[in-house]
């Protein structure tokens, strides 16, 4: 899961202007299985059925989302999969990647308790173990009249799977890391707990550049010599930062951006 700028456009409802309260996780919904959790999280507010807070947990994904139109393969029971609703209407709107950070840290903190070293958020919102990707988040957002009303976040972590078809050498878990086996939906209510504390900072004054500086501390590769393809070009690139607007800040001579989508990491 992966991508913080799709967009769901329809007519604003309800709490879309109401403070938020409920705790994030509140109420939590165990699904055995499920197309996609976002999917059946968006199809749940459209209806009126669940507001900010609630999360949706399955055992299996037949239609998993993932960056860039990507599926997201997860084998039965094995792996965290959850997407919670939130109502960003009194964010503003050019928050949208402090949010992105936001869930990323979030996904960061809850892994950073089992696992000691080496753990980093990939630009612009992928967990990695070293070089392998542990997790991977998809934030669909809706906006109503230029007004960002709800973000569905979908998060997807390798807990206990040790196999991974074609990409064997990309994807890591928790599991072969630790050589613990773990509980998923009991990890996915502790994620909930730091969603709920990472989103009440982005609510605060401070909160979006605090986020942004914090994600860029923990950086996949920052202050190294990387790879990156740009349509036909290859050429190294020294890691800055990523800005507020979500492009990567790299160095090739000079400091370069660049969007999401338009860049392949080569490492």
């Amino acid at each position: 899961m992966n991508n913080f700028h799709v967009n769901f456009v329809k007519n604003s409802n309800s709490l879309a202007g109401s403070a938020v309260k409920t705790v994030i996780g509140t109420p939590f919904t165990h699904l055995n299985r499920v197309n996609s959790t976002n999917i059946y999280a968006m199809e749940q507010l459209q209806a009126k059925m669940a507001e900010h807070g609630a999360a949706f947990f399955a055992d299996l994904q037949t239609a998993g989302k993932g960056q860039m139109g990507k599926k997201w393969e997860s084998e039965l029971g094995q792996n965290l999969l959850l997407s919670v609703i939130l109502n960003v209407s009194t964010l503003n709107i050019g928050h949208q990647f402090a949010l992105s950070a936001a869930i990323a840290l979030a996904s960061w903190d809850l892994l950073s308790q089992y696992i000691p070293s080496e753990l980093t958020i990939k630009w612009p919102n992928d967990i990695y173990w070293g070089d392998r990707k542990a997790g991977g988040i998809l934030i669909e957002n809706q906006i109503s009249g230029g007004i960002w009303t709800y973000a569905i976040a979908g998060i997807g972590i390798n807990i206990n799977q040790t196999e991974f078809e074609g990409v064997k050498q990309k994807a890591v878990s928790l599991k072969q890391i630790t050589g613990k086996t773990y509980q998923p939906v009991e990890l996915a209510k502790e994620l909930c707990i730091h969603l709920n504390k990472r989103y009440h900072q982005l609510t605060q004054p401070t909160g979006p550049q605090k986020l942004i500086d914090q994600y860029n501390a923990v950086l996949y590769k920052r202050a190294h010599l990387v790879k990156l393809k740009i349509g036909s070009i290859t050429a190294k690139y020294c890691i800055n930062a990523v800005n507020s607007n979500g492009d990567l800040l790299a160095t090739a001579g000079i400091q370069h951006q660049f969007t999401h989508g338009k860049v392949e990491w080569i490492i």
